[in-house]
This record gives C-alpha cells, structure tokens and sequence, in this order.
C-alpha cells in the first residue's frame, strides 16, 4: 500500500475489517500492517516456540575441594568432572581454605595444575585458577 497517514491506515484497516498491527516500531517510519492480530500473536508464539526448542541450555556444575584432599579422592574427583564435559556442562572447581589453610594456597595451586594436565584433551580452560577470599576457583568447558 506505501507509506500512509496513520488515519489513513486505520480507516483501510477498518474497512477490510482486520486490525492495523505495527510490526517493526524501531524502523523510520514504523512498519505496519493490515491483518488480522491474533492470529499474528500465534504465529509470534509458535515462532518462539520453535527458537526456544532448538536452543541448548549449558549447565554449571561445581566440583568443591580442599587443599588436603588426598591422591585417590583428587583422581574420583577428576572422573566426575570429565563425565560433566562429556556431559556439555561447564565445570567450576572449587578449591575451599578453612582457617589457617589459606596459608597453603601455593599447595592449592598445584592441585588446580594437576586438574588442569589431567584435563587439557577434553576441555578449555574458561578462567584460569585465581584467589577469591577464602577460595581458590577455575572454570572449565567442554572442547568445541
């Protein structure tokens, strides 16, 4: 039809007896058109529904430690988080000092390096260890 009056739109729009439904409000001039609205808003709806089916939702899971846990706990630990990646879930591993073991944070780093070995064909490394208060924390995802 072009570009009309906003008067001129509604009285076309109601002599079609359809409704004047604005579809792109950011545009200059805005997009409208001449059609019926509810059925517009189930065509948006089934188009969401279609986005949201097709989207995948990533998940965090948290694997927590500390800086005394021993060889074969370490090693379950590390089987876990590579079940998480085969997965597709993020993995945040956290590494807790209690009271003076924050003193020991160079032994929680050799723990994070060990994970780190243990894990590098299956995933990337989305933040390096660092010291967050009383907790050291990594985060891990899946290889592409």
């Amino acid at each position: 039809m072009g570009i009309l009056t906003f008067a001129d739109a509604l009285a076309e729009a109601a002599r079609s007896g359809q409704d004047l439904v604005e579809v792109s409000p950011n545009s200059d001039p805005p997009v409208c058109r001449i059609m019926d609205y509810g059925k517009f808003r189930y065509q948006q709806s089934k188009k969401l529904q279609v986005a949201k089916k097709s989207q995948t939702v990533i998940q965090v899971k948290e694997i927590r430690l500390r800086p005394k846990t021993e060889e074969h706990d370490l090693d379950v630990k590390i089987k876990h988080i590579k079940r998480f990646l085969e997965e597709n879930s993020k993995v945040k591993v956290s590494m807790m000092f209690r009271g003076r073991e924050i003193a020991y944070a160079d032994m929680g780093k050799n723990i994070m390096e060990h994970i780190k070995t243990a894990l590098t064909d299956l995933c990337t490394i989305e933040q390096q260890p660092r010291l967050e208060g009383r907790s050291m924390v990594m985060v891990v995802a899946p290889k592409r």
